[in-house]
């Protein structure tokens, strides 16, 4: 199958930039205005031109980065994003396999899956490792890259689906199909992360569970640099646009129609993570009213 074609902008007015929206002045997560930057550094040669800058809200403590990239600018970055062809080359993919079973193994107290949806799945790795544990469950994968199809060829999944979760027709397709839906490292790079949840809870039947791992923004080492410098090379940075508060996760999820089971930390490699697992309920909580405050007391 021939590449996903590389993006091209094409002429420009002065000054404008084909891979940034416009820099927002408000929180993606509560609204508001109170925001501190909370990191500046350059992209690098391999991303996107221009600086690198990740804000936080002084409110609901979510972190972003600011300007967001537009659907070109994210595209962008999937075509320089450092494949994991040989994952069992090296001491970290042997450790990622490893985590890979784990995490599938932390299903296991649930009613056995049929079928399984991993989202974000590249060359399918974590169905391969998954299989050993659940070797009864039909594992697919979706991803907005052609290595989703070197999945299928290889034999790692048993559907393919190239593009977003969040893509009406893909919705519309995937509805209800799936025992449990994954996404690994998955929702910190989507657009936006409450589409995502959704469009999982559309893709799960009745009762069907969504496991989820999300970094820590409380421990981000590995995924926002230090001091001004990266831990690792520039071609190899992880590219977050949202880094999410557990309490801020849970409670969406509560509020999307999730009964969350349980939480626990996780850290196969940097940075920390969370790895939550909810159950899809059959109708979504309704949103509580907000706090009137009293007024004053009659005589």
């Amino acid at each position: 199958m021939s590449p996903t074609p590389r993006p091209d902008p094409g002429p420009l007015a002065p000054g404008a930039d084909p891979f940034h929206e416009p820099r927002r002045d408000d929180c993606p997560w509560c609204g508001s205005r109170q925001l501190r930057t909370r990191v500046r550094a350059p992209e690098g040669k391999r991303r996107t031109p221009g600086t690198f800058v990740f804000d936080e809200c002084r409110d609901c403590s979510h972190a972003f980065q600011n300007p967001r990239p537009t659907p070109d600018g994210l595209l962008l970055r999937h075509h320089q994003h450092p494949t994991q062809a040989h994952i069992r080359s090296n001491l970290a993919g042997r450790l990622r396999r490893r985590h890979h079973r784990v995490a599938a193994r932390a299903m296991l107290p649930y009613p056995e899956p049929e079928s399984w949806l991993d989202v974000g799945t590249g060359h399918g790795y974590f169905p391969e490792a998954a299989r050993e544990v659940h070797p009864y469950t039909s594992f697919d994968g979706l991803d907005p890259t052609p290595r989703v199809e070197r999945a299928l060829a290889a034999g790692r999944i048993e559907e393919a689906h190239e593009g977003l979760l969040t893509d009406p027709a893909i919705v519309a397709r995937l509805r209800a199909r799936y025992d449990v839906v994954s996404m690994f490292h998955h929702l910190e790079h989507t657009a936006d992360p409450r589409e995502e949840l959704r469009a999982a809870r559309a893709a799960l039947r009745p009762g069907g569970h969504l496991l989820v791992e999300v970094p820590d923004p409380a421990r981000p080492f590995g995924t926002l640099p230090v001091g001004g410098r990266w831990p690792w090379k520039q071609s190899e940075r992880p590219r977050p646009l949202h880094l999410m508060p557990l309490r801020n996760l849970l409670a969406e999820l509560e509020s999307l129609g999730y009964e969350v089971l349980t939480t626990r930390a996780c850290a196969p490699l940097p940075p920390r993570a969370h790895r939550i697992i909810a159950r899809r309920a059959t109708q979504p909580s309704a949103p509580s009213a907000p706090s009137v405050p009293s007024g004053p007391s009659g005589p």
